[in-house]
Protein backbone atom coordinates (compact mmCIF):
# COMPACT_ATOMS: atom_id res chain seq x y z
CA UNK A 1 0.00 0.00 0.00
CA UNK A 2 0.90 3.59 -0.54
CA UNK A 3 2.85 4.97 1.96
CA UNK A 4 1.10 8.76 3.51
CA UNK A 5 2.42 11.91 5.24
CA UNK A 6 0.52 12.22 8.28
CA UNK A 7 0.08 15.03 11.18
CA UNK A 8 -1.17 14.56 14.21
CA UNK A 9 -2.37 17.87 15.41
CA UNK A 10 -2.83 17.92 19.68
CA UNK A 11 -0.57 15.11 19.77
CA UNK A 12 0.93 15.34 23.50
CA UNK A 13 -2.70 15.56 24.38
CA UNK A 14 -4.79 12.34 25.93
CA UNK A 15 -6.49 11.83 22.08
CA UNK A 16 -3.88 12.87 20.15
CA UNK A 17 -1.53 10.25 22.35
CA UNK A 18 -4.33 7.63 21.44
CA UNK A 19 -3.90 8.53 17.84
CA UNK A 20 -0.13 8.35 17.68
CA UNK A 21 -0.66 4.60 19.37
CA UNK A 22 -3.24 3.43 17.01
CA UNK A 23 -1.67 4.41 14.20
CA UNK A 24 1.07 2.09 15.16
CA UNK A 25 -0.94 -0.53 16.33
CA UNK A 26 -3.26 -0.66 13.62
CA UNK A 27 -0.01 -0.81 11.28
CA UNK A 28 -1.03 2.46 9.52
CA UNK A 29 0.93 3.33 6.25
CA UNK A 30 2.89 6.54 7.66
CA UNK A 31 5.67 7.57 5.64
CA UNK A 32 6.41 10.46 7.50
CA UNK A 33 4.73 11.36 10.95
CA UNK A 34 4.46 15.26 11.81
CA UNK A 35 3.38 15.79 15.45
CA UNK A 36 2.37 18.93 15.80
CA UNK A 37 0.91 21.05 19.62
CA UNK A 38 1.47 24.38 20.60
CA UNK A 39 4.69 26.25 22.09
CA UNK A 40 4.90 25.06 25.36
CA UNK A 41 5.25 21.33 23.90
CA UNK A 42 7.34 22.01 21.20
CA UNK A 43 10.80 19.64 21.63
CA UNK A 44 8.33 17.38 23.48
CA UNK A 45 9.59 14.04 22.45
CA UNK A 46 7.49 10.98 21.29
CA UNK A 47 8.03 7.50 19.86
CA UNK A 48 6.25 6.27 16.61
CA UNK A 49 7.60 2.60 15.02
CA UNK A 50 11.26 2.65 17.49
CA UNK A 51 11.57 6.09 16.09
CA UNK A 52 11.75 9.18 18.46
CA UNK A 53 10.03 12.02 17.21
CA UNK A 54 9.50 16.16 18.09
CA UNK A 55 6.70 18.10 18.59
CA UNK A 56 6.50 21.01 16.58
CA UNK A 57 4.90 23.66 16.77
CA UNK A 58 1.44 24.29 14.72
CA UNK A 59 2.24 26.85 11.76
CA UNK A 60 0.19 27.36 8.59
CA UNK A 61 3.35 25.62 6.53
CA UNK A 62 3.15 22.61 8.63
CA UNK A 63 0.74 20.75 6.51
CA UNK A 64 3.25 21.22 3.46
CA UNK A 65 3.35 17.36 1.99
CA UNK A 66 1.09 16.41 4.39
CA UNK A 67 -1.62 13.75 3.17
CA UNK A 68 -4.24 13.22 5.91
CA UNK A 69 -4.36 15.53 9.27
CA UNK A 70 -5.89 14.21 12.36
CA UNK A 71 -6.99 17.38 14.42
CA UNK A 72 -7.35 17.18 18.34
CA UNK A 73 -6.57 20.26 19.52
CA UNK A 74 -9.87 22.01 20.15
CA UNK A 75 -12.67 23.85 17.90
CA UNK A 76 -10.68 27.04 17.79
CA UNK A 77 -7.87 25.58 16.21
CA UNK A 78 -9.69 23.30 14.12
CA UNK A 79 -11.75 26.21 12.66
CA UNK A 80 -8.29 27.98 11.84
CA UNK A 81 -6.31 25.40 10.85
CA UNK A 82 -8.51 22.96 8.97
CA UNK A 83 -8.80 24.71 6.22
CA UNK A 84 -5.14 25.58 5.92
CA UNK A 85 -4.35 21.47 5.87
CA UNK A 86 -7.09 21.17 2.96
CA UNK A 87 -5.60 24.00 1.34
CA UNK A 88 -2.67 22.65 0.81
CA UNK A 89 -3.60 19.52 -0.20
CA UNK A 90 -4.66 17.28 3.19
CA UNK A 91 -7.63 16.03 4.29
CA UNK A 92 -8.10 17.19 7.65
CA UNK A 93 -9.82 14.66 10.09
CA UNK A 94 -11.23 16.89 13.10
CA UNK A 95 -11.96 15.50 16.65
CA UNK A 96 -13.73 18.68 17.63
CA UNK A 97 -16.67 19.99 17.72
CA UNK A 98 -16.01 22.76 14.91
CA UNK A 99 -17.55 21.30 11.78
CA UNK A 100 -19.82 18.41 12.67
CA UNK A 101 -22.78 20.08 11.51
CA UNK A 102 -21.14 21.91 8.77
CA UNK A 103 -23.50 21.12 5.61
CA UNK A 104 -20.37 20.22 3.40
CA UNK A 105 -18.48 18.33 5.61
CA UNK A 106 -19.25 14.23 6.52
CA UNK A 107 -19.63 13.36 9.59
CA UNK A 108 -18.79 9.62 9.64
CA UNK A 109 -18.65 6.82 11.21
CA UNK A 110 -16.91 4.06 8.75
CA UNK A 111 -19.42 1.12 9.84
CA UNK A 112 -22.28 3.52 9.71
CA UNK A 113 -21.93 6.00 6.92
CA UNK A 114 -18.79 5.23 5.24
CA UNK A 115 -19.68 6.00 1.67
CA UNK A 116 -19.68 9.56 3.14
CA UNK A 117 -15.94 9.73 3.35
CA UNK A 118 -15.36 10.14 -0.28
CA UNK A 119 -17.81 13.42 -0.35
CA UNK A 120 -15.25 15.55 1.62
CA UNK A 121 -14.11 18.65 0.14
CA UNK A 122 -10.87 18.76 2.49
CA UNK A 123 -12.46 18.10 5.78
CA UNK A 124 -14.12 15.16 7.46
CA UNK A 125 -15.34 15.80 11.01
CA UNK A 126 -15.34 12.93 13.79
CA UNK A 127 -18.19 12.62 15.99
CA UNK A 128 -18.76 12.98 19.26
CA UNK A 129 -17.70 10.30 21.40
CA UNK A 130 -20.66 9.06 22.84
CA UNK A 131 -22.88 9.57 19.82
CA UNK A 132 -20.19 6.97 17.93
CA UNK A 133 -21.06 4.20 19.69
CA UNK A 134 -24.22 4.70 20.16
CA UNK A 135 -25.22 4.95 16.15
CA UNK A 136 -22.56 2.14 15.57
CA UNK A 137 -25.52 0.08 17.60
CA UNK A 138 -28.06 1.90 16.04
CA UNK A 139 -27.64 1.30 12.08
CA UNK A 140 -27.43 -2.16 12.01
CA UNK A 141 -31.51 -2.14 14.06
CA UNK A 142 -32.44 0.84 12.37
CA UNK A 143 -31.92 -1.08 9.10
CA UNK A 144 -33.60 -4.14 9.94
CA UNK A 145 -36.42 -2.18 12.21
CA UNK A 146 -36.71 1.22 11.18
CA UNK A 147 -35.95 3.33 14.56
CA UNK A 148 -39.04 5.40 15.92
CA UNK A 149 -37.37 7.34 18.49
CA UNK A 150 -34.34 6.91 21.43
CA UNK A 151 -33.97 7.57 24.78
CA UNK A 152 -30.45 7.90 25.76
CA UNK A 153 -28.49 8.34 29.67
CA UNK A 154 -25.34 8.68 29.14
CA UNK A 155 -22.61 7.84 32.26
CA UNK A 156 -19.29 9.33 30.48
CA UNK A 157 -16.01 8.82 31.91
CA UNK A 158 -13.38 11.58 32.86
CA UNK A 159 -11.26 11.33 30.55
CA UNK A 160 -13.82 12.94 27.98
CA UNK A 161 -12.88 16.22 29.57
CA UNK A 162 -9.20 15.53 28.70
CA UNK A 163 -6.43 15.49 31.38
CA UNK A 164 -8.00 18.13 33.61
CA UNK A 165 -10.73 15.74 34.14
CA UNK A 166 -8.90 12.25 34.86
CA UNK A 167 -6.60 14.75 37.38
CA UNK A 168 -9.50 16.29 38.91
CA UNK A 169 -10.64 12.66 39.94
CA UNK A 170 -7.27 10.87 40.77
CA UNK A 171 -6.33 14.12 42.83
CA UNK A 172 -9.54 14.07 44.71
CA UNK A 173 -9.42 10.46 45.40
CA UNK A 174 -5.96 10.97 46.82
CA UNK A 175 -7.32 13.15 48.99
CA UNK A 176 -5.25 15.98 47.32
CA UNK A 177 -6.49 19.69 45.80
CA UNK A 178 -5.82 20.83 42.64
CA UNK A 179 -7.10 22.45 39.20
CA UNK A 180 -10.91 21.75 38.92
CA UNK A 181 -12.09 20.69 35.28
CA UNK A 182 -15.79 20.12 37.32
CA UNK A 183 -18.16 22.87 38.64
CA UNK A 184 -18.52 19.86 41.68
CA UNK A 185 -16.22 17.10 42.89
CA UNK A 186 -16.38 13.89 40.68
CA UNK A 187 -14.64 11.47 43.04
CA UNK A 188 -17.48 9.35 44.97
CA UNK A 189 -20.50 11.27 42.61
CA UNK A 190 -22.10 11.97 39.68
CA UNK A 191 -22.44 14.74 37.46
CA UNK A 192 -25.88 15.24 35.32
CA UNK A 193 -23.80 18.08 33.48
CA UNK A 194 -21.39 18.12 30.09
CA UNK A 195 -20.48 20.80 28.68
CA UNK A 196 -22.87 24.30 28.58
CA UNK A 197 -25.91 24.59 29.46
CA UNK A 198 -28.90 26.04 27.09
CA UNK A 199 -32.28 28.00 27.50
CA UNK A 200 -34.63 24.88 27.87
CA UNK A 201 -32.07 23.02 30.02
CA UNK A 202 -30.17 20.66 27.80
CA UNK A 203 -26.66 20.76 27.66
CA UNK A 204 -24.49 21.22 24.39
CA UNK A 205 -23.22 17.38 24.97
CA UNK A 206 -26.66 16.00 24.80
CA UNK A 207 -27.86 18.52 21.60
CA UNK A 208 -24.59 16.79 19.67
CA UNK A 209 -25.60 13.41 20.61
CA UNK A 210 -29.12 14.62 18.98
CA UNK A 211 -28.39 16.50 15.59
CA UNK A 212 -25.39 14.06 15.22
CA UNK A 213 -27.27 10.98 15.24
CA UNK A 214 -29.43 12.28 12.81
CA UNK A 215 -26.86 13.46 10.36
CA UNK A 216 -24.60 9.98 10.56
CA UNK A 217 -27.76 8.40 9.85
CA UNK A 218 -29.52 10.24 7.68
CA UNK A 219 -33.03 10.01 9.09
CA UNK A 220 -34.60 12.36 11.41
CA UNK A 221 -34.96 10.23 14.44
CA UNK A 222 -36.19 11.70 17.70
CA UNK A 223 -33.07 11.29 20.30
CA UNK A 224 -34.00 12.33 23.64
CA UNK A 225 -30.69 12.52 25.69
CA UNK A 226 -29.11 13.04 29.38
CA UNK A 227 -25.72 13.08 29.56
CA UNK A 228 -23.66 12.69 32.66
CA UNK A 229 -20.19 12.44 34.11
CA UNK A 230 -19.12 9.51 36.46
CA UNK A 231 -16.00 9.13 38.27
CA UNK A 232 -14.43 6.42 36.03
CA UNK A 233 -11.25 6.90 34.39
CA UNK A 234 -11.80 5.25 30.96
CA UNK A 235 -14.80 4.10 28.88
CA UNK A 236 -18.36 5.57 28.54
CA UNK A 237 -21.38 3.27 29.14
CA UNK A 238 -25.14 4.24 28.10
CA UNK A 239 -28.76 2.98 28.43
CA UNK A 240 -30.22 3.06 25.53
CA UNK A 241 -33.98 2.22 25.30
CA UNK A 242 -35.51 2.01 21.33
CA UNK A 243 -38.74 1.96 19.89
CA UNK A 244 -39.19 0.80 16.60
CA UNK A 245 -41.86 0.93 13.99
CA UNK A 246 -41.40 -3.13 13.24
CA UNK A 247 -42.52 -5.86 15.80
CA UNK A 248 -38.91 -7.33 17.08
CA UNK A 249 -37.83 -9.44 19.57
CA UNK A 250 -34.38 -9.72 21.67
CA UNK A 251 -33.40 -12.98 19.88
CA UNK A 252 -33.46 -10.89 16.99
CA UNK A 253 -31.36 -8.05 18.09
CA UNK A 254 -28.97 -10.09 19.40
CA UNK A 255 -28.35 -11.93 16.23
CA UNK A 256 -28.49 -8.75 13.92
CA UNK A 257 -25.83 -7.32 16.32
CA UNK A 258 -23.10 -10.33 16.36
CA UNK A 259 -22.86 -10.02 13.06
CA UNK A 260 -22.91 -6.44 12.92
CA UNK A 261 -19.04 -4.96 12.48
CA UNK A 262 -17.66 -3.80 15.28
CA UNK A 263 -20.12 -4.90 17.68
CA UNK A 264 -19.33 -7.38 20.49
CA UNK A 265 -22.38 -8.91 22.40
CA UNK A 266 -22.03 -9.74 26.00
CA UNK A 267 -25.41 -10.51 26.82
CA UNK A 268 -25.34 -13.24 29.88
CA UNK A 269 -27.34 -11.93 32.84
CA UNK A 270 -27.22 -15.43 34.55
CA UNK A 271 -23.40 -15.83 34.43
CA UNK A 272 -23.02 -11.80 35.61
CA UNK A 273 -21.71 -10.98 31.82
CA UNK A 274 -22.55 -7.75 30.33
CA UNK A 275 -20.93 -4.72 29.24
CA UNK A 276 -18.20 -2.91 31.72
CA UNK A 277 -15.62 0.43 30.99
CA UNK A 278 -12.97 -1.71 33.07
CA UNK A 279 -13.45 -4.56 30.16
CA UNK A 280 -13.43 -1.98 26.91
CA UNK A 281 -9.87 -0.61 28.17
CA UNK A 282 -7.87 -0.62 25.25
CA UNK A 283 -10.25 -2.06 22.76
CA UNK A 284 -11.67 -0.80 19.81
CA UNK A 285 -15.12 -2.67 19.60
CA UNK A 286 -18.36 -1.52 21.11
CA UNK A 287 -19.87 -3.90 23.57
CA UNK A 288 -24.10 -4.31 23.90
CA UNK A 289 -25.51 -6.21 26.31
CA UNK A 290 -28.85 -5.85 28.98
CA UNK A 291 -31.01 -6.49 25.61
CA UNK A 292 -34.08 -6.86 26.61
CA UNK A 293 -38.03 -6.15 25.94
CA UNK A 294 -39.50 -2.68 26.71
CA UNK A 295 -42.85 -3.66 27.84
CA UNK A 296 -44.61 0.00 27.63
CA UNK A 297 -44.18 -0.02 24.12
CA UNK A 298 -45.50 -2.33 21.23
CA UNK A 299 -41.82 -2.77 19.64
CA UNK A 300 -39.17 -1.54 22.24
CA UNK A 301 -35.81 -2.51 23.71
CA UNK A 302 -33.51 -1.67 26.14
CA UNK A 303 -30.20 -2.08 26.24
CA UNK A 304 -26.67 -0.89 27.35
CA UNK A 305 -23.65 0.05 25.53
CA UNK A 306 -20.30 0.32 26.71
CA UNK A 307 -17.03 1.93 24.60
CA UNK A 308 -13.25 3.15 25.50
CA UNK A 309 -13.89 6.81 24.72
CA UNK A 310 -10.21 7.43 23.64
CA UNK A 311 -10.27 4.59 20.78
CA UNK A 312 -13.28 3.94 19.37
CA UNK A 313 -14.60 7.26 20.68
CA UNK A 314 -12.15 9.28 19.42
CA UNK A 315 -9.04 8.36 18.10
CA UNK A 316 -9.75 4.57 16.57
CA UNK A 317 -12.63 6.29 14.04
CA UNK A 318 -10.11 8.96 13.07
CA UNK A 319 -7.75 6.63 11.95
CA UNK A 320 -10.34 3.95 10.13
CA UNK A 321 -11.11 7.12 8.29
CA UNK A 322 -8.09 7.34 7.62
CA UNK A 323 -7.59 4.09 6.50
CA UNK A 324 -10.72 4.16 3.92
CA UNK A 325 -8.69 7.10 2.63
CA UNK A 326 -5.53 5.96 2.06
CA UNK A 327 -7.65 2.34 0.53
CA UNK A 328 -9.31 4.85 -1.81
CA UNK A 329 -12.73 2.39 -1.39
Amino acid sequence: MKLHDVAVVGATGLVGRKMIQVLEERKFPVGRLVLLASERSTGHEMRFNGNVLKVQPLTPESFKDVDIALFSAGGAVSLEYCPIAAKHGAVAIDNSSAWRMDEDVPLVVPEVNRKDIFKHKGIIANPNCSTIQMVVVLKPLHDAFHIKRVVVSTYQSVTGAGKRGMDQLTHELAHQFGEKKFPHPIAYNVIPHIDIFYEDGSTKEELKMVNETKKILGANIPVSATTVRVPVIGGHSESVNIEFEKPCTPERIREILRSAAGIVVQDDPKSNLYPMPMYAHERDEVFVGRIRKDPTVTSGINLWIVADNLRKGAATNAVQIGEVLAQGR
